[in-house]
């Protein structure tokens, strides 16, 4: 593995070493240097640093000028206006810089100085339920999040909280005693899990119908639930069946989205129990939790109610029952303690920010969140229908995300079919890259959101040949696929000497930019920068091939030159996606 510096930093770091030798006083001090339409770059940070030193901006740029060291990387700076600096970089320097990167597997990105532990707690279906719409975010931006940073080589791992727990089993199990042979196993592979799913929901709605109509079997159904807790082996068996024909359902789920769940990060909200009774002696001996109407509580002076009345976090109800927050303290000590985390991330619905709010600070309240470990609430946003509501079906139901997934497939084989005969595709071919085409559609549109902000489902949209979307990116990257294989033979091959098209320019200072974007996306946990970085190499590389010839170029040289820019910017596309867990099949 070679890492490579990008034209970027090293601009950056000329540019900064300009500025302290002729400003001694701006040692450190930061150019500003970002992207510009003027030139390749451009540096404003000297209009502030010449405030603050009381000189004339443009004089000072033009002492800057003076100072930089150009080598075979600058081709010119310019000063601007009233003291920016424009600077070109050389052609040589860029396909000198891309050929480094093409040379390494990891197309030049480092791995981190320093990598630290993340525990990413995402995908967190509930137990005996179906997964609905309002799971999908949850797994999509929590796998992607973990595919870009162990891309940066930080260690992660998952954890799916799954609601494994609670009085609902009472009720569950108690019918299932009353009425054997309700709940037939399914045979354990993700063929199986709608029979799963079907089992499980035969059996609550039944256990529901007779729970809300026979005052007895509900008194039998509480009884039950004293004995979950108590740990009755009877009652903990049947319930550990419950637990496994949901894994087998969640399985199948999890394997239509193209996702790979791990069983041993299923650590549900049971997995803590025996730790719940110790995390809530401990926060009230140290005082961090205090009794409040036989409830024990934490109170925040900034978080108040109605009338301005505080509200706080039930550790413990007045019945001696453990809730949300003893469940997710407990596991905030397990991750830190037990698994040493660095950073904890929490990939769950923006409605529950003030939740985890109050769980952090108590957290650090108790010393279990210290100052070297950071916590971090993703808060995602609401999928919308296109009517701008909430999806919900026709009749006014939750979406399944079976059936979501399941029309996604099917909209994207249709568009599939209509170009394959015109590259070649079996019915085989079809129905992979209509499966992969159909699930990336739905993943990058929500990727290519901002987490914290609502989307619109529009699945038109999504598997649109047009516009910011996933199949857009995936047939780019299958025409360079194309182009490379009708290449008769001729290799790809960097060409330094060469001077380059204003496309071949833009396009290959924007493939120098991959690894920090993705450094720059991973540490602020945000998969659209990504997103958005890929759609504007995939229009780049559209302008590139509309502007520049590629097998009829003038020279050998510079077909050569213009075969290794497509296939960098293949294998960019490549990485990129599959980062976000978005698939690129080689033919489309």
């Amino acid at each position: 593995m070679a890492s490579v510096t990008s034209i970027t930093a090293t601009v950056h770091q000329r540019l900064a070493d300009a500025l302290a030798s002729a400003l001694p006083d701006a040692s450190g001090a930061d150019p500003l240097l970002r992207r510009s339409d003027r030139a390749d770059y451009q540096a404003n940070g000297i209009l502030a640093l010449a405030k603050k030193a009381g000189a004339n901006p443009r004089e000072l740029a033009g002492q800057v000028v003076e100072k930089i060291d150009g080598g075979d990387l600058l081709a010119g700076v310019e000063v601007s206006g009233p003291g920016f600096l424009n600077v070109t970089v050389t052609d040589r320097a860029i396909t000198g810089t891309l050929a480094a990167r093409a040379a390494d597997d990891r197309l030049g990105v480092p791995l981190k100085d320093a990598p630290g532990l993340t525990v990413i707690d995402y995908a967190q279906p509930n137990v005996a339920k179906e997964m609905h719409v309002g799971h999908l975010r949850s797994a999509v931006i929590g796998d992607a999040l973990r595919g870009m940073l162990d891309f940066t080589g930080e260690r992660t791992v998952g954890r799916h909280h799954i609601g494994d727990w609670g009085t609902q089993f009472g009720m569950l199990i108690q019918y299932l005693i009353e009425n054997p042979g309700t709940l037939a196993p399914a045979a354990g592979d993700a063929a199986d899990g709608e029979q799963a799913m079907s089992n499980l929901n035969k059996v609550y709605k039944a256990s529901r119908a007779v729970f809300d109509s026979d005052e007895d079997f509900k008194e039998r159904a509480r009884r039950r639930v004293v004995a979950l807790q108590s740990g009755d082996k009877e009652t903990l068996d049947l319930w550990q069946r419950f637990v496994d024909e949901s894994k087998v359902y969640f399985y199948s789920v999890f394997e239509k989205l193209d996702m790979e769940i791990r069983d041993d990060e299923i650590v549900g909200e049971s997995a803590y129990n025996d730790m719940m009774a110790e995390t809530a002696r401990l926060l009230e001996e140290s005082g961090v939790a205090v009794r409040s109407e036989g409830a024990l509580v934490v109170f925040f002076d900034d978080i108040k109610g109605k009338d301005d009345q505080p509200v706080p976090l039930i550790v413990q109800k007045k019945d001696g029952g453990f809730g949300y927050a003893a469940s997710d303290l407990s596991a905030i000590r397990d991750r830190v303690v037990g698994l040493h985390a660095t950073s904890l991330i929490y990939v769950v619905d923006v409605r529950q920010s003030l939740h985890f709010k109050m769980v952090f600070e108590t957290a650090r309240r108790a010393g279990w969140l210290g100052d070297d470990v950071t916590a971090h609430n993703m808060g995602y946003g609401t999928v919308l229908g296109a009517d701008g509501k909430p999806f919900k079906t026709r009749e006014g139901e939750t979406v399944r995300l079976e059936d979501l997934l399941d029309e996604a497939v099917e909209r994207a084989t249709a568009v599939v079919r209509e170009k394959a005969e015109k590259v070649g595709l079996t019915e085989d071919e079809i129905v992979e890259n209509g499966r992969y085409v159909g699930i990336g559609a739905v993943k990058y549109a929500d990727l290519s959101t901002s987490p914290s902000r609502d989307y619109k489902f529009d699945l038109d949209q999504m598997v649109s040949l047009n516009g910011d979307t996933s199949v857009y990116l995936q047939y780019a990257y299958a025409r360079i696929r194309s182009i490379l294989r009708r290449a008769d033979g001729v290799a790809p091959a960097a060409h330094p000497e060469l001077g380059l098209a204003p496309a071949e320019r833009a396009l290959g200072l924007h493939l120098d930019a991959f690894g920090d974007t993705v450094f720059e996306a991973s540490a602020e946990y945000a998969p659209h920068k990504l997103a958005a970085y890929l759609f504007q190499l995939a229009s780049l590389f559209t302008t590139f091939y509309d502007q520049c010839p590629v097998l009829k170029a003038e020279t050998p040289a510079q077909v050569e030159n213009r075969l290794f820019l497509c296939d960098l910017t293949a294998r960019t596309l490549h990485r990129g996606m599959a980062l976000l867990g978005i698939r690129t099949p080689e033919k489309l």
